[in-house]
């Protein structure tokens, strides 16, 4: 049987473990021992063991189980929700053991407990419905997205009509297109108690998208008037989606959360101040750190693909040309594919450390400025992510076909997260018009002078990303403004669009690689410094490589460097080699924790293990 070589063996690291340290404090922004530590321990008992031949409902009920767990293991979700920083955590942990389960708990914590924190937590007429929420009693769906309409939330059709004589709502969807659509309704026997997203109505009038508070089901099934249907089955996640619909339900007056309008004293309803559109982004108050939640639980998946697939390659030995036993990870075209993919997720994680503390710093109100950034992070992050765990399965070979090594689920986790809290495409195409909409910053920036800059130089790096966003900038801005006189809007943005969207990613680009020489610069040691540096330059290069031709032509790059692009590419995965094993151990992740077999310290004897091949604890020669 072949010999193995350890990551220490494969690749020169050190062992000191304040390099690690220094890692995950620039990873976590400082907070991994407050807010992550437990989490991460409470996903290492049994009850997170993989679970072979599960039917998808059995193990969507598993995801409920779990989810109680957590809950029983953490503080109540009011403190979670209360504490962005923690709620941001659980996001990211779960979803490496459980797709479902980290599902489930972000709609129950944000979206729906979230929502009733921000707009009447406080009513005592609600004590008894806000208790069971707390206490995971009752598991919160979010029923705002309907069948017709996506997630153009604005135009929903579900309505909630007022009734003077008895203080209620009906609530009732008018037909198909405005069933509501993937919330989780389709397990009857688990207590559920739901925000629902409907046009309020009353006197006649239609004052717009309200948030209510309705009880879906309890233990014996479907309240008397709500009707669901499940969705048809996912591949991994196999929660209970469902359609659902309300046929005359009768709602309190009470259960509308209510900072958005209220009743006088003879029972007309008088909405807040500031029209529809206003109060519906108030309404809709947990979908900005919802997708700070989506980005976390991506970059965490990201992660957790890296660190499996540079373990397995540190380990997977092949006959190189006069050199048998060469680890995968030794080959340069094994380091072209697996070293950016590093590097992306270090500077996502990073943008997405921004995006975060920017987000504390005004999360009762957020300015148009952090609205993009946190949109771009979300569309950038998940789509970088699904590009890096795309890598680590196909050169994982095909161990990364199976589940039980993790990736290939991530892929399926990452498939939902580019449309979860806003499509990527609409949202980058939204906030990307909203960037042109803005004053104009001033003078153009210029193409930055190439002879003589050294092509690793981080600050040639920005300059040339900062000259291609303004540029796209103007060029969408001008040729909408200088189309013919009888261009409608939509034409003239229709026809501009690509070039904003590219806009819009260039400039989350620019954000990342700045947020990451900002975390290399502040390294507290000379070899994570050295390392964070290479990386980040090598992120750098992937996305100049990716429009060389465009820089070639705007006259900020010279044909020389164009050329080099490769083999400068190719000298700072040299570079990076002798760092990969600390640059992965500042994840925290470990063998144990992520259960995947080439994960393992030996992951010949982890895989016939798991498969039944060689009884446990046999000895490999």
């Amino acid at each position: 049987m072949e010999t193995t070589h350890t990551m220490t063996s494969a690749t020169p690291q050190t062992q000191d473990t304040a390099h690690r340290d220094e890692l995950t404090r620039l990873l976590f922004d400082g907070s991994y021992d407050e807010t992550h530590a437990d989490i991460k321990e409470a996903l290492l008992d049994p009850v997170f063991d993989a679970r072979e031949g599960l039917s998808l409902g059995e193990a969507g009920r598993l995801a409920y189980d779990r989810s109680r767990f957590l809950h029983g293991k953490l503080e109540r979700p009011a403190e979670i929700v209360g504490n962005p920083r923690r709620l941001f955590a659980l996001a990211e942990w779960p979803s490496l053991l459980d797709v479902s389960t980290f599902s489930l708990l972000m709609v129950h914590y944000n979206l729906c407990f979230g929502t009733v924190l921000d707009h009447g937590g406080d009513q005592p007429a609600i004590k008894d419905l806000y208790d069971e929420l707390d206490g995971l009693r009752s598991f919160g769906p979010y029923m705002a997205t309907e069948l017709g309409y996506g997630n153009n939330v604005a135009a929903l059709r579900t309505e909630a009509v007022y009734d003077r004589d008895d203080e209620s709502f009906v609530l009732n969807t008018p037909d198909a297109l405005a069933q509501k659509f993937m919330s989780y309704s389709g397990f009857e026997d688990i207590p559920k108690i739901a925000v629902v997203m409907a046009r309020l109505v009353a006197d006649g009038k239609d004052h717009g998208v309200f948030p209510f508070l309705v009880r879906i089901s309890d233990e014996h099934g479907l309240r008397p008037g709500v009707h669901a249907a499940p969705c048809p089955e996912k591949p991994v996640q196999g929660l209970d989606n469902g359609v659902t619909w309300f046929d005359h339900v009768r709602v309190p007056r009470h259960n509308l959360l209510g900072t958005m309008g209220g009743f006088d004293e003879d029972g007309t309803f008088r909405p807040a101040p500031g029209g529809q559109r206003k109060r519906f982004l108030r309404a809709m108050s947990r979908i900005q750190p919802g997708r700070l939640c989506v980005s976390s639980s991506a970059v965490g998946a990201g992660r957790a693909s890296a660190y499996i697939a540079l373990r397995y390659a540190a380990q997977r030995l092949t006959n190189a040309p006069g050199r048998p036993d060469t680890p995968i990870i030794e080959y340069r075209s094994h380091q072209a594919a697996v070293f950016p993919a590093l590097a992306k997720t270090y500077a996502m994680t990073f943008l997405l450390n921004h995006a975060k503390r920017r987000f504390l710093e005004s999360p009762e109100n957020i300015p148009a400025g952090l609205n993009n950034l946190i949109n771009i992070t979300k569309a950038l992050s998940t789509w970088e992510m699904t590009e890096v765990i795309a890598v680590c399965r196909e050169r994982c070979g095909a161990q990364g076909i199976f589940s039980a090594n993790r990736i290939a689920d991530y892929g399926s986790l990452l498939q939902g997260l580019v449309t979860a809290e806003g499509d990527n495409q609409v949202l980058l195409a939204t906030t990307a018009a909203q960037m042109l909409a803005g004053r104009d910053t001033g003078e153009a920036v210029p193409a930055p002078v190439p002879e003589g800059r050294d092509l690793l130089d981080g600050a040639l790096h920005t300059e040339l990303l900062h000259h291609r966003e303004d540029t796209l900038r103007r060029t969408a801005r001008t040729a909408m403004a200088e189309g013919p006189d009888d261009q409608t809007y939509f034409d003239a943005w229709n026809g501009n669009v690509n070039t904003a969207l590219d806009m819009a990613r260039t400039h989350g680009v620019r954000t990342a690689l700045e947020a990451f020489q900002e975390a290399a610069a502040d390294a507290g040691t000379d070899e994570v410094r050295t390392a964070l540096t290479d990386l980040a330059a090598l992120y750098a290069l992937g996305e100049i490589q990716r429009h060389a031709g465009w820089y070639l032509a705007q006259g900020a790059l010279t044909a020389e460097q164009v050329r080099q692009l490769p083999a400068r590419t190719d000298e700072l995965c040299a570079r990076v080699l002798p760092h990969v094993g600390m640059l992965i151990d500042g994840f925290r992740l470990t063998p144990e924790l992520l259960r995947a077999p080439i994960a393992a310290d030996d992951y010949v004897s982890a895989f016939q293990q798991l498969a039944g091949a060689a009884p446990a604890g046999t000895e490999r020669s």
